[in-house]
């Protein structure tokens, strides 16, 4: 069984594809992760992330820095938003994506284009998502947990360009599948959305299509 779970940034997507997995029982790939390592090894490179050429040449980032805490700053993320609108990179991905995706068994996918990209043939697909406004108060709430100082309007501010960045892209924007259901976490708190994506799941299993 693959279960996509697509989503933008701060929506709480990574959190639901993990519960999912433990609920179900499957491995999860967490593929924002694959990008932010770009990003970040654009950066140790000393390279552009907005430079095609230095986001490519960093998709060869050895394995361990996936452990690497870095990868999970704020500033990361917007590294690897920045490098994921290149077209060479999200190809130099894809096969990586897709493998995990196919494995025996199945697995769980969290990112932006799972549903629509890498495996549209997902048995159960998701969309979640929040405002902007919700976004951006669970991300600066999360910040300041760690003592980044930074304001809420800076966070709102990053939040719309990532946005932007992520649905204006040409190559696999963000987009919801349209066999994917919409999960609107807004005024829900996580255990409530990982019960509506469960009943949704095994509704999927009982009633395939």
């Amino acid at each position: 069984m693959i279960i996509a779970v697509d989503g933008p940034t701060a929506s709480g997507k990574g959190t639901l594809a993990k519960g999912l997995a433990e609920h179900f029982g499957l491995p999860v790939l967490d593929t924002g992760l694959l990008y932010r390592a770009v990003g970040y090894q654009t950066q140790l490179n000393h390279g552009d992330a907005d430079n095609a050429a230095d986001a490519l040449a960093a998709c060869d980032f050895p394995d361990s820095l996936l452990d690497d805490p870095a990868l999970r700053y704020e500033t990361t993320g917007g590294l690897a938003s920045r490098v994921s609108i290149h077209p060479a990179v999200r190809q130099a991905l894809l096969q990586r994506q897709v493998d995990f995706a196919n494995q025996p068994g199945g697995a769980v996918l969290d990112g932006r284009d799972i549903g629509t990209v890498i495996a549209p043939h997902a048995d159960a697909k998701l969309f979640v998502t929040a405002s902007a406004e919700e976004r951006a108060r669970r991300r600066h709430a999360e910040m300041r947990g760690r003592d980044v100082d930074i304001t809420y309007d800076a966070v709102l501010a990053d939040v719309h360009a990532r946005d932007a960045r992520d649905t204006g892209r040409t190559n696999a924007p963000l987009f919801r599948a349209e066999d994917a259901m919409l999960l609107d976490n807004t005024d829900m708190d996580r255990d409530a959305a990982l019960a509506a994506a469960i009943a949704f799941v095994e509704g999927k299993i009982r009633r395939p299509g």
